[in-house]
């Protein structure tokens, strides 16, 4: 099995680490983003990213999507869903049909 060399980056806040993928993620920043509470905090890094990155940051905003449009984000897999629902679930809530 091959593996790919591992090269050193420095993210803009000057955080060094190494990465072999061509992911720009910066593995210090994510640790210091990452929420402590809220549905958020539930998902993984890619995941959460996916909701951010399309503007939504609330279960109110996410329940305005339908699941099939949620799972098109890049970054969003089937594993979260369980969580989102669950989280949907304990606010009233549900995901837009």
């Amino acid at each position: 099995m091959t593996t790919s060399a591992k090269n050193l980056r420095t993210c803009p806040k000057g955080h060094k680490y190494y990465k072999s993928s061509d992911c720009p993620t910066c593995p210090t920043c994510e640790k210091e983003s990452k929420p402590e509470n809220g549905f958020l905090s539930l998902l993984s890094g890619p995941a959460r990213r996916a909701l951010e990155n399309n503007g939504i940051t609330t279960l109110n905003e996410l329940s305005k999507y339908s699941e099939k449009e949620i799972l098109k984000f890049h970054g969003m897999g089937p594993a979260s869903l369980p969580k989102l629902r669950s989280a949907l679930k304990e606010e009233g809530l549900s995901f837009n049909n």
